[in-house]
């Protein structure tokens, strides 16, 4: 079954690699969606806080997956705090893949970054919880993302109940 996924990660810094894994994902001839559009992206930015959020919202209707791509400086990331808290809070299965050994537009790799769901303080239904490692983390490189994404994506749905 094709999911609807979310994809989350620090759009300045990663947009060339989080493109690689997108592709790879479509030239499988499976379904995506809440992938970041550059336009609309600096659109609702300009527009300040609440409008981003408001757009990070609407792109995560739909999905049943997050998947945060972590790069170099992703977990110091505001609006990917936003988009991991709010994924946790709709019920989506969630996952993140280290792409730091990725190719960018220059070809150059980056320095790997901390894990972003590692020790989140969330707040959900009115129970407060720190995360810690119960979402897996995948290396794109390493761990032959290509072959196995839509198999994290499926197990990271299961285990979330969708």
């Amino acid at each position: 079954m094709a999911r609807r996924v979310f994809f989350s990660f620090h759009y300045e810094r990663d947009v060339w690699r989080a493109s690689q894994v997108r592709n790879s994902w479509v030239t499988q001839d499976r379904q995506s969606a809440g992938f970041w559009d550059a336009a609309k992206w600096e659109e609702a930015k300009r527009k300040g806080v609440a409008a981003t959020q408001a757009w990070i919202d609407n792109e995560l209707q739909g999905t049943s997956v997050t998947v945060v791509l972590v790069g170099a400086e992703t977990s110091t990331r505001k609006y990917v705090e936003y988009e991991i808290e709010q994924s946790f809070r709709r019920g989506n299965g969630v996952l993140a893949v280290r792409i730091h050994g990725l190719k960018d537009s220059l070809g150059k790799t980056d320095s790997p970054g901390e894990n972003p769901l590692l020790y989140r303080n969330i707040a959900c239904n009115g129970i407060r919880f720190v995360i810690t490692n119960r979402y897996p983390i995948y290396d794109w490189v390493l761990d032959s993302g290509y072959v196995n994404l839509g198999t994290w994506i499926e197990e990271a749905a299961r285990m979330a109940g969708k």
